[in-house]
């Protein structure tokens, strides 16, 4: 069970954040209210948020998931594979002592971004992408591994990140998209199939019992709901102009 989120505004220079593909520049006003929306959701599943001011200085900096991994042992600051967001992990060791005894840091040359991580259990799945190095996994697992957790690496084919492709939803459901449908890493899960032309609703997020998916998949939401959750649905249309999910908005712990 989760209690807490961190979260962190988005600065009016999300405009000029990394993107894949051309889907429009995000609006700011609506990724304002999409991001309270959020927070309202976090609330509603009895969490208490912490929400940080807008960090103009790097216009990705909303999704705060990327800088950090929240174990139930020890705090993890990453080391982001996109240059232009290392910066987004200053004052994190400071923000996260607050919380964790134990608190490491990525070294160079590794790098990776916790939206490359899914944790199931005790043991945390790590994808080796863009951003994401087998140097990073490798600093990961040992400091997982001094705390009695593990973690194992799965080359990404197409995805930015892991998650963009995948949700642990407890219990051993796993939702599963594309090329997750295929890796052997997952064959003991009870697997939720997304189909292709709803792939962008594979990035959903668990907060105790209830399940928080993007608006406008209902078959996504039907399938969820038919596995015994309760669900939230909520717009992400400006986020996913930068290639951003459900998970990428917070640090739940």
């Amino acid at each position: 069970m989760f209690t807490k989120a961190i979260l962190r505004k988005p600065c009016m220079n999300m405009i000029n954040g990394l993107r894949s593909d051309d889907l429009a520049v995000p609006n700011y006003d609506l990724a304002l209210q999409q991001h309270a929306k959020y927070n309202e959701a976090l609330q509603e599943c009895g969490l208490d948020t912490i929400v940080l001011k807008p960090d103009e200085d790097y216009p990705d900096s909303v999704f705060i998931e990327d800088v950090a991994l929240l174990t139930p042992e020890c705090a993890i600051i990453t080391r982001p594979g996109a240059e232009s967001r290392r910066g987004e992990t200053r004052n994190m060791n400071h923000l996260l002592g607050k919380y964790y005894d134990k608190i490491y840091t990525i070294e160079e040359p590794g790098t990776i971004e916790a939206g490359d991580i899914m944790m199931v259990e005790k043991h945390f799945y790590i994808g080796l992408s863009e951003r994401s190095n087998l140097q990073g996994a490798g600093q990961l697992i040992s400091f997982l591994n001094s705390h009695g957790m593990t973690g194992s690496t799965i080359k990404l084919e197409k995805v930015l990140h892991l998650k963009t492709g995948l949700s642990y939803l407890e219990n051993n459901k796993l939702l599963a998209a594309g090329e997750f449908l295929r890796k052997d890493h997952f064959r003991n899960f009870d697997i939720i199939k997304i189909n292709d032309n709803e792939s962008y609703a594979a990035n959903c997020i668990w907060v105790n019992g209830t399940v928080i998916i993007p608006r406008g998949y209902p078959a996504v939401r039907e399938k969820i709901k038919s596995a015994g959750y309760e669900t939230i649905m909520l717009d992400m249309s400006e986020f996913r102009k930068l290639d951003g999910g459900l998970s990428c908005l917070s640090l739940r712990f």
